[in-house]
């Protein structure tokens, strides 16, 4: 099942290897665009609740955790893709870690606090990025008052496409993708 692997850039479990399920549509993101959103996010990533809601090969989540990251939800539609998520957290050790599989944003369970860093990268295809967005956004107890967004796409974004008040303050564009950190 497995497709292959990516290095965890920094933090406790710097150069540890995490397994790719080999499931269709799930794509790591890159690891210059992973080092860019830490680095963007070093000053804040400590102690943050974070929710890894298109969680795929868990990258963006496992990298959050082993840099300081207090708490990981991480969800997937895949039930393939979540047995893997489990089995990488059993292999790092990894604490305070719930895994589960849902159909996002809709089927997202409340966290009990608030997420206050938020990773999205649905598949480029879907419409779901947005529509997460507004979910998030209009669901109350999801967000906490200050809040990151990590948005990856294959398209451009501007800040009046996302929900009033969230506000694009880095983008950068690596081949197709395009990602960009929101401040709620």
């Amino acid at each position: 099942m497995s497709r292959g692997y990516v290095r965890i850039i920094g933090g406790k479990w710097r150069s540890r290897r995490i397994t790719i399920p080999s499931v269709e549509g799930v794509r790591p993101t890159s690891d210059r665009m992973r080092e860019t959103l830490f680095n963007w996010l070093a000053p804040v990533i400590v102690d943050r609740h974070c929710l890894d809601l298109f969680a795929g090969g868990g990258a963006l989540g496992f990298e959050a955790l082993s840099r300081g990251a207090a708490s990981l939800v991480m969800v997937d539609q895949s039930a393939a893709v979540v047995d893997s998520l489990r089995e990488q957290c059993r292999v790092l050790i990894a604490e305070h870690v719930q895994v589960y599989c849902a159909a996002a944003p809709q089927q997202l369970r409340q966290p009990a606090i608030p997420f206050d860093l938020v990773f999205l990268d649905p598949p480029y295809q879907s419409p779901l990025l947005l529509a997460s967005c507004f979910y998030l956004a209009e669901t109350p107890g999801m967000l906490a008052v200050e809040a990151y967004i990590y948005l990856e796409t294959d398209k451009l974004i501007q800040d009046n496409d996302l929900p009033v008040g969230w506000k694009i303050i880095k983008s950068q564009r690596a081949g197709q993708a395009m990602s960009y950190l929101v401040k709620v």
